[in-house]
């Protein structure tokens, strides 16, 4: 007969146990991470652009290297530094994850920031590298900016708008995909996958806008190549954005969330209201609390232990009613409504002696008032 697993042998495996592991590295560390990863992807993508625009022309082969090292250049430093904060090097890539309800919008926030510092001083080696090579100078000093347009490819600016946005949000869809806690088997491939993703958009946007689908790596290399790719870095800041909006809407809608959203994620910037305890629990609350601290522990405490719930009905008979307490019964001085819902007998724990109950309800009712004291005046008291 075949028997379950044991838990404790180490081959039974949960599919916790293959799941992808959340990024274990500090705040400080998982910044400086996707700083260093996007400078690598901009030294590495956009300087075999540089060199391939110094060479002999813009032919397919010069596509194909240029793809495939903005792919890889993803690939290898995920697959180094990706434990440490996720590898996404890409502020679309923290927006969609904001949007999606994996990442807090704070925290999205630093990522952008260290990852268009990491995008500057990227373009910023690269810079330095390309000045050694005498013919960069006839090349415009471009290090592989963005453009459209007449300034560009020739490309309307819609049509680059378009563009931006439709493969930037096919491009974070994927990334959310093989993130998937869901999808644990293929995590290790999650870095390949997404690299290829990279290096197949790049091989159709290339000969359009250059390929952005990355805020950052439009930056930093806008920076240094004159006033032209400045004055149109807007569209792929704004297009690359709307585009990870999309992605991180799409994905949780069509297939589900693999989780519950973290707090300060998604579109909602409203906090929720804190649920208000009920009447009855305040009362009860307030009677254990008073009553203890008075020194009433018995009366105080069995008075909010009844705030808890509706009192029984008192029994009166004939001008007489049932003390439940002292188990006998005593003249009927006046008429008394039933307690409804537990409040009075939890602000009868707040009486001015330890154990008494005071009269029913004023002090609660009252904000912290005590019964008048005979000199026609209200007493506060702490």
């Amino acid at each position: 007969m075949a028997t379950s697993p044991d838990p404790t042998s180490s081959e039974a495996v949960t599919p916790a146990a293959t799941a992808p592991s959340a990024p274990d590295g500090t705040p400080a560390q998982k910044l400086a991470a996707e700083a260093l990863g996007t400078a690598v992807l901009v030294l590495v993508g956009c300087g075999s652009l540089v060199l391939a625009s110094s060479s002999s022309g813009f032919g397919d082969a010069n596509i194909l290297s240029v793809g495939l090292s903005f792919g890889l250049a993803v690939t290898v430093m995920a697959y180094a530094v990706g434990r440490v904060s996720g590898g996404h090097f890409n502020p679309a890539v923290s927006v969609a994850a904001a949007v999606s309800g994996r990442m807090t919008w704070a925290e999205a926030g630093r990522y952008a920031g260290a990852q268009v510092v990491g995008g500057i001083i990227g373009a910023l080696v690269l810079l330095v590298l390309a000045l050694g090579n005498d013919r960069f100078e006839a090349f415009d000093t471009s290090l592989a900016a963005n453009s459209w347009g007449d300034d560009g490819t020739g490309y309307a600016l819609w049509a680059a708008l378009l563009v931006e946005i439709v493969l930037t949000a096919l491009f974070v869809f994927v990334v959310l995909a093989v993130t998937d806690r869901r999808s644990s088997v293929n995590a290790a491939f999650a870095p390949l996958v997404i690299g290829l993703t990279l290096a197949v958009i790049h091989f159709v946007a290339i000969p359009l806008t250059g390929t952005s689908v990355n805020p950052a790596r439009s930056i930093g290399p806008a920076l240094f190549s004159g006033v032209d790719p400045l004055l149109q870095l807007w569209v792929f800041i704004v297009a690359p954005l709307l585009g990870a909006v999309a992605g991180g809407l799409a994905y949780p809608a069509l297939f589900g969330r693999d989780a519950d959203p973290v707090e300060g994620s998604g579109l909602s910037f409203s906090r929720p209201a804190r649920a208000q305890q009920p009447v009855a629990q305040q009362g009860g609350q307030q009677g254990w609390s008073q009553g203890a601290q008075q020194g009433g522990w018995a009366q105080g405490g069995q008075q909010g232990q009844q705030g808890w719930a509706p009192e029984p009905a008192p029994i009166i008979q004939d001008g007489w009613q049932w003390d439940p307490v002292a188990g006998q019964w005593k003249p009927l001085e006046q008429p008394q409504a039933p307690q409804q819902t537990g409040q009075q007998t939890g602000q009868q724990g707040w009486g001015p002696t330890t154990g008494q109950t005071g009269q029913t309800g004023q002090a609660g009712q009252a904000g912290g008032q005590w019964p008048d004291e005979g000199d026609g005046r209200t007493q506060i008291r702490p």
